[in-house]
């Protein structure tokens, strides 16, 4: 796997090496020692899946400590835009945010660490988004940063008023109104 060094020190997109011939393709879309060797140790515990259609916006969310996530993104169907944003207090960085664009055809990973809020746009009629996240999920911890703040300049690659968002993440606040859990 080649790991690719993102502006925001941690953030770190991931591209398989791909073995095509005529039956197909293979790749290892997760080696423990390799991930470890180049990324850094994490003890992935939980895998997570969704499908989502073209429009949905899920985000941007993280959980506060000590429940807080690093996760391994990837998407094994469709097209997705895929953002972390920095929200840990102290960071050169703090409110920057990175973004990757991930399809079944390319394969790319995206590593987020801790202290990111995380988000995505589904660009495909059909999106399906796995996750391995390094701590257990816990609803008392989730928090969250809205999608559609102006303020972090996030092109999500569809018009917002035809986004499709939760209710939840309706209600999530704007960056400058938010008090992060995180500190560097």
């Amino acid at each position: 796997m080649e790991v690719i060094k993102t502006d925001i020190e941690g953030v770190v997109i991931i591209e398989p090496r791909i073995f095509n011939d005529a039956r197909g393709y293979f790749f290892e879309s997760y080696s423990k020692r390799e991930f470890d060797e180049k990324v850094g140790h994490v003890d992935f515990v939980q895998d997570n899946e969704s499908c989502s259609t073209k429009g949905v916006m899920r985000g941007l969310h993280f959980q506060r400590p000590p429940f807080a996530q690093a996760k391994l993104v990837r998407c094994v169907k469709g097209a997705v835009l895929d953002v972390a944003v920095d929200i840990r207090k102290g960071s050169p960085t703090y409110g920057k945010h990175i973004s990757c664009l991930l399809t079944e055809e390319n394969h790319r990973q995206f590593f987020i660490p801790r202290g990111f809020a995380h988000g995505f746009a589904v660009l495909s009629d059909v999106a399906v988004f796995q996750y391995k996240c390094d701590n257990y999920y816990h609803p008392e911890a989730d928090g969250g940063i809205s999608i559609t703040d102006p303020s972090l300049g996030i092109d999500w690659g569809i018009a917002l008023e035809d986004a499709i968002l939760s209710e939840k993440d309706t209600r999530h606040p704007l960056l400058a109104d938010f008090d992060s859990p995180f500190e560097l």
